[in-house]
């Protein structure tokens, strides 16, 4: 059985032993309740099973229970200069046992866990058993993508790119050329925060329900993130505007 009520709760508890008043720990406090309803809805809108609602929702409010730790510990959200926080999060979960405190009922572990595990992964990268493990991997991935989009529309810059000053960085070579050639960044190889602003525009590519694409479009959220920036560099104007109407004329198309 899945008690949202009670997975709430525990959620609350869990993070009231960071600090609330550092912004990173606060913007993933919301970003994470946000992300549950979301999922919620595009599960809604996908008409599945009650049940696999519910679980889409659960898995919304756990998907990033490894930031916090993260955060703690290095603070900072990038990855590669920290830890995976999906893989972090599972452990903690799974690992440490804290998943009995959300839900008692054990079927589900593999679905929850695969799903924390792909959802900051490649695309191409994810690792799952069964159709249902694919439905809820990719369902945790567009919730958690629209909301990060719907963030960078307002967020502070430091917060959401780790730089302030993105505005006189340029973008990295190699960056520039994933993007174009394959609407895909290697992570690993982000050197700036402008890079970090080019990854979140190929998010464009990797959403796999009409839900999630439709808000989107329909919000302008790609269109508020470029207007939020004026290049000092001739080159980076020029990139971000070639990058910002690919993003717009494959939103149309789909």
């Amino acid at each position: 059985m899945i008690e949202i009520k009670k997975a709430k709760k525990v959620l609350k508890k869990y993070v009231s032993n960071y600090d609330i008043s550092n912004n990173r720990i606060r913007v993933k406090i919301g970003h994470i309740e946000r992300v549950a309803t979301i999922a919620k809805e595009i599960a809604q809108n996908m008409q599945i099973p009650e049940e696999d609602i519910q679980l889409a929702e659960l898995i919304g409010l756990l998907h990033d229970i490894g930031r916090f730790e993260q955060v703690r510990r290095y603070n900072t959200f990038i990855d590669k200069d920290s830890v995976n926080h999906g893989k972090l999060g599972a452990e903690i979960l799974f690992e440490q046992g804290m998943i009995r405190e959300f839900i008692e009922d054990t079927q589900y572990d593999e679905i929850i866990k695969k799903a924390i595990l792909n959802h900051n992964r490649n695309k191409d990268d994810m690792q799952v058993a069964n159709e249902r493990e694919l439905l809820h991997s990719k369902i945790i991935r567009d919730a958690d993508k629209t909301d990060i989009i719907y963030m960078l529309t307002f967020e502070d810059k430091e917060t959401a790119w780790g730089s302030s000053k993105l505005e006189d960085e340029k973008i990295t070579e190699d960056i520039y050329q994933q993007f174009i050639e394959d609407q895909t960044i290697n992570y690993a190889k982000r050197k700036t925060g402008v890079d970090v602003l080019v990854s979140h525009f190929a998010y464009a590519f990797d959403f796999n329900t009409s839900y999630a694409l439709q808000k989107i479009k329909e919000k302008e959220y790609f269109k508020k993130i470029y207007q939020r920036f004026k290049f000092e560099e001739k080159e980076t104007q020029e990139q971000m505007k070639k990058i910002y109407q690919i993003v717009e004329e494959y939103l149309e198309k789909k």
